[in-house]
């Protein structure tokens, strides 16, 4: 068997050592086109239909060449049409990692330290809209079949997030997709966590609080889309509230109970801050925090400003370096909000730093 042979910069091509009639003789390999990132990781991605032991061939030199380079993992990502290479790939070490409509995502673990290839994504986000009207009326929707329908039960409109969408743009286009009402988010009220759902992954369940833009409700418009759903209409609250299921079904129970409370009592949920990502200034994510309850005459300001005081941490790092900039950040920190210098340091500056991390898990 030959050895591998390559150069420091080489990034496409390499030679492999054969023997030839007892010969040792140098002979060219092309090396996978390929990308690395900050965590040694190499990723491949397919584009063009090769022969599978030529593939083959070329999989096995360069996993030997990026393992020589110190790299600790390798994606590799078919498309659907070149599926006819897995089982080359899965000889050379490779396991399934994900699959997507389009294409199917292998790994190798290539270093000698403990695996910690990334899950995928394990949990799905599902929203629930509670929207009133100016008469105490909640719009909710009957399904067509299922559970619910059998139970007879008038619900929240309900529905799941698309592939980069945010929480916020997901219960809006449910809301008008199932009944045809325009509306805008105001915030989550509530969410929960269940386990072992579709498929086995979890499901994230945010209970969401919208302002109804339009009242005529077009069922017409969105059967079209959404066919679950039999009818549609403005139910008075405790109307809502007194169905047997509501009453029965805890889950259900504590949704009306903190809709009630959110109208009646003053509750109050988490409304959406807008904040740049951590190194782009281009696409926004979202923050979601009580700004009601941090809102305090003692500070002498609004907690929504300091939330976007801290998107220009990203600039301030790059200017100045993380470290100063942590260190003027903790000041103005500090300055911005005199009640917490009466805690211990530590405290501070845990807060801060939980703060930071908030804003830069954003940008994953």
């Amino acid at each position: 068997m030959g050895s591998l042979s390559v150069s420091a910069n080489s990034s496409m091509a390499a030679e492999r050592v054969v023997v030839i009639s007892g010969k040792e003789v140098q002979r060219p390999v092309e090396i996978l086109s390929a990308t690395n990132d900050e965590f040694d990781f190499v990723t491949v991605e397919m584009k063009e239909k090769m022969d599978p032991k030529i593939f083959a061939s070329s999989l096995r030199d360069s996993v030997s060449h990026w393992r020589q380079q110190g790299m600790k993992a390798v994606w590799l990502k078919l498309p659907i049409d070149l599926v006819n290479l897995v089982p080359a790939a899965v000889d050379e070490g490779f396991s399934y990692h994900h699959a997507e409509p389009d294409y199917l995502m292998l790994a190798c673990w290539l270093s000698k330290t403990k695996q910690v290839l990334p899950s995928y994504a394990t949990n799905r986000v599902h929203i629930g809209a509670f929207v009133m009207n100016d008469k105490r009326e909640v719009l909710v929707v009957k399904e067509s079949r299922g559970m619910f329908k059998r139970m007879d039960l008038w619900k929240f409109p309900t529905g799941f997030a698309e592939d980069g969408e945010d929480i916020s743009e997901a219960a809006k286009r449910e809301v008008k997709e199932e009944t045809g009402i325009d509306s805008e988010f105001v915030e989550i009220l509530a969410f929960g966590h269940r386990h072992k759902q579709f498929h086995g992954k979890s499901n994230l369940f945010f209970v969401c609080m919208l302002r109804p833009l339009s009242f005529d409700i077009q069922m017409e418009e969105s059967a079209l889309k959404e066919p679950e759903l039999e009818e549609a209409m403005w139910m008075p609250l405790e109307e809502f509230g007194a169905q047997p299921l509501v009453k029965e079904l805890e889950v259900l129970n504590y949704m009306y109970a903190i809709c009630k409370a959110k109208v009646d009592e003053g509750y109050s949920g988490f409304s959406r801050l807008p904040v740049s990502r951590f190194l782009d200034d281009v696409r926004e994510s979202s923050f979601y925090f009580n700004a009601k309850d941090m809102k305090s005459k003692s500070l002498g300001k609004d907690f929504a400003e300091y939330f976007a005081f801290a998107k220009d941490f990203p600039k301030g790092v790059v200017k100045f370096g993380a470290k100063d900039f942590a260190k003027s950040l903790a000041k103005s920190f500090l300055k911005s909000f005199p009640v917490a210098s009466t805690f211990p340091c530590s405290v501070s500056l845990s807060i801060l730093a939980i703060f930071l991390y908030c804003n830069w898990y954003q940008s994953l």
